[in-house]
């Protein structure tokens, strides 16, 4: 079983950047983690069950867009440009081949 390494670095351009709250990047992240204890725990998913859990956790964080805005800040260019980008390189690491833009297709952001 693959599984992603412990020091992976999810939203790095988030984290870094004071205008994004750390509890709601934090959220953000943990919605993420659960695609990867999918992967983990299934690494020969097909891909249509992958698009399943992609679709769960972008709607996920969609449901987040409100409780940025009430916190001064939202998920802009910066931020989904980190959430895909975290997300592409999880799914490069378990060799799943969906596009990008396929894999977050729900997204409000």
């Amino acid at each position: 079983m693959k599984k992603l390494n412990k020091d992976f670095y999810y939203l790095q351009d988030m984290y870094e950047d004071e205008y994004y709250p750390k509890f709601l990047v934090d959220k953000v992240k943990y919605a993420i983690q659960e695609l990867v204890l999918f992967l983990e725990d299934n690494n020969s998913a097909p891909l249509e069950e992958i698009q399943k859990v992609l679709d769960k956790i972008t709607i996920k964080i969609n449901s987040l867009c409100d409780d940025f805005y009430e916190n001064d800040s939202e998920i802009e260019t910066v931020a989904r440009e980190s959430i895909a980008d975290t997300i592409f390189k999880i799914l490069n690491y378990f060799d799943i081949d969906i596009d990008i833009e396929e894999a977050i297709r729900e997204r409000d952001w």
